[in-house]
């Protein structure tokens, strides 16, 4: 009975301590006419308001939609905590929520003969009302005089990863380099972001979002784009955002670009 108690125990001091890292991560909201979004966000050490900083927007799966304003650190909050992270790319971290009844990306899912998801992403289109009030948020957000606007950066994975891919086309001409896990997208879209920097990553054994989809995208922008990378993990399913976050040479990369 005591090891169970210990056991116990420990579980609900390991989440405890979690919750307490999060916590460092501040709520904020933006609401304006129909668009309503909230959002988490992480300063620098040593906030500067008289200074200028980089800015990453991170969006979440379907997994973490919902109301909370917490669940989308799930994956990813972690990353952005760590020490060495902190002091070598000093920047802004945000990470916005879609509602539980919508999506970020403009895409029509329906299941095939076998069970699995299917995806059928538009070509241009309206955005969703997520995607919406996410466009005008990050807008607004800009606006801050503690915004450096030539290192303005965004990520996803899954339906994060879709997302990712639709606002970029959406707002060409804001971000300096992006990257995408597990997501997917219209190939007739690549026109709209071709001369933004991606990297791109996927799982082979992905059975949620076909590798299919990332393989496609990286294929075409490696004729018309300026700079892609991709990665696939032979042996990663669903979650290759592990394998992603691991990359050391992942955010040296992001951060190095600066848009012209």
């Amino acid at each position: 009975m005591k090891k169970i108690f210990l056991t116990i125990f420990l579980m609900a001091f390991i989440l405890f301590l979690k919750a307490q890292d999060f916590n460092q991560y501040a709520s904020g909201n933006y609401i304006k006419g129909k668009d309503s979004i909230y959002y988490r966000i992480l300063f620098p050490d040593n906030f500067n308001p008289s200074q200028k900083y980089p800015v990453v927007f991170f969006l979440h799966g379907s997994g973490e939609r919902g109301s909370n304003n917490e669940s989308q650190l799930v994956h990813g909050g972690k990353l952005f905590l760590k020490d060495d992270v902190r002091k070598k790319f000093p920047a802004i971290i945000i990470f916005p929520q879609c509602p539980a009844n919508d999506y970020w990306a403009n895409v029509n899912i329906a299941p095939n003969e076998q069970g699995k998801r299917t995806f059928a992403f538009v070509e241009g289109g309206k955005p969703t009302k997520a995607m919406h009030a996410l466009k005008n948020m990050v807008k607004d957000f800009l606006k801050k005089p503690f915004v450096n606007k030539e290192q303005v950066y965004v990520g996803g994975l899954s339906m994060g990863g879709m997302g990712t891919f639709e606002l970029l086309r959406r707002q060409r001409k804001t971000f300096a380099a992006a990257i995408t896990i597990c997501g997917g997208d219209n190939t007739n879209n690549i026109e709209k972001y071709k001369k933004i920097p991606l990297w791109i990553f996927h799982g082979g054994k992905d059975d949620v979002v076909d590798p299919a989809y990332s393989i496609a995208i990286s294929e075409r922008l490696k004729t018309v784009g300026d700079e892609v990378k991709f990665t696939l993990y032979p042996n990663a399913n669903h979650n290759s955002w592990d394998s992603a976050f691991a990359e050391p040479d992942l955010l040296p990369w992001l951060f190095g670009h600066k848009k012209n």
